[in-house]
């Protein structure tokens, strides 16, 4: 028989303080430190955390809206269910509309991938939500451009798509052009759905 640890309470704690011990958190804003963990463990590289950005009041203002019962868009069905259901068990407030039945001839009216498509669906309840991105470049490009054609603006935008192409040029229009929207976000192509919903079960976490 194998020797290793089975006890899951053990193996978070202990992979939390490797964490800690490992990673140097140091220009990571201190309320926005136990994100930063969070991400980290749930891609296994201490090093993302120098290319985590958050803005100064990213963490205020995203738990707030988790408080008052926003709605969270994300682009994914794997950044809805990498959000835990024990720390948000009303389901229906996170919402995806990738597979929308009107998505497909959707994408190709506006000639654009179906996850920026999926975007424009998000309009009506669009302000005051919390946009989590962790797939698609497509699908942050499009909201920045539909918010600055003066479409609703979310409460927070979490910026997490990963890729080869347009990743990290979205996340880099997002970091310095943030306008005035709180943001977390990676910069590089980094990133994926696993990370982006750790930064909603971080914040749910904190309220706990």
């Amino acid at each position: 028989m194998n020797t290793y640890l089975k006890d899951p309470d053990a193996i978070y704690e202990q992979s939390f303080s490797s964490i800690e011990a490992e990673a140097d958190l140091s220009l990571i804003p201190t309320a926005a430190r136990p994100i930063a963990v969070r991400v980290i463990h749930a891609c296994g590289m201490t090093e993302v955390a120098r290319n985590l950005i958050f803005s100064p009041d990213f963490v205020s203002e995203a738990q707030t809206a988790l408080a008052r019962g926003c709605k969270i868009f994300v682009d994914a069905e794997m950044v809805r269910h990498g959000i835990m259901q024990r720390l948000l068990p009303d389901r229906e407030r996170i919402i995806c509309t990738l597979n929308d039945p009107a998505i497909k001839n959707l994408s190709r009216e506006l000639v654009t991938t179906r996850s920026a498509a999926a975007v424009e669906l998000w309009k009506p309840e669009l302000a005051g939500s919390i946009v989590v991105i962790g797939n698609a470049p497509t699908a942050l490009f499009h909201l920045l451009d539909m918010i600055d054609a003066g479409g609703p603006k979310p409460a927070a935008i979490v910026g997490f798509p990963v890729g080869f192409v347009g990743a990290a040029e979205s996340k880099d229009l997002l970091i310095t052009r943030a306008r005035g929207i709180p943001f977390a976000a990676l910069r590089g192509r980094q990133g994926g759905s696993a990370m982006a919903a750790a930064v909603i079960n971080a914040l749910l976490s904190g309220q706990e």
